[in-house]
């Protein structure tokens, strides 16, 4: 049946398998956006990646193997990271992002908000992104706390030149307060 990823992601990290499991998640996206009804569509595929995918030394050239073997350009893909992945080990968390930044990926930081992120590294990093936790984004009708964070979140992104994704939009209410 249907396993979750919230019941079997956090075991893969801790029995370090989620390095294939990221490889062959990026795989299956690959060989989709190498269809030719995927590139039609032009869409962009997000891929998270965890704190030993970018401690490894070899992934960026493991994720180049995959796009030459299917064709398929870098820019296809947004790799996010959560902002305690790049805490763990900043120094070399920030080296693979300028590999993969160069080769062509958008990065995402995913579930901003709710690690112990550095804005010092925020501004250095080579991130287009900030994707908002949807524990704020879910309570800023009921919590002006949250609204808070999500507006100051934004205006942070956007005077850094990023984009921003609102994670956990299910209502029409929440889109609307979102406007």
């Amino acid at each position: 049946g249907l396993v979750p990823p919230m019941q079997f992601t956090p075991f893969a990290e801790q029995t370090g398998f989620v390095r294939q499991l990221t490889l062959w998640v990026f795989e299956a996206a690959a060989r989709w956006q190498a269809q030719p009804q995927a590139r039609a569509l032009g869409v962009r595929v997000s891929v998270n990646l965890s704190t030993r995918d970018l401690l490894d030394p070899d992934l960026s050239h493991r994720l180049d193997d995959i796009l030459q073997r299917h064709g398929v350009a870098a820019t296809a893909f947004c790799l996010e990271i959560t902002e305690s992945a790049i805490m763990d080990d900043p120094q070399r968390a920030e080296a693979m992002l300028n590999r993969l930044a160069q080769q062509g990926f958008r990065l995402s930081i995913d579930d901003f908000g709710t690690g112990y992120s550095s804005l010092a590294y925020l501004r250095r990093l080579p991130v287009q992104e900030l994707k908002i936790d949807k524990s704020f984004v879910m309570g800023m009708q009921s919590a002006e706390g949250d609204a808070m964070i999500v507006r100051s979140t934004i205006d942070l992104a956007h005077n850094l030149g990023l984009s921003v994704v609102a994670e956990g939009v299910e209502t029409a209410d929440i889109l609307e307060h979102l406007r």
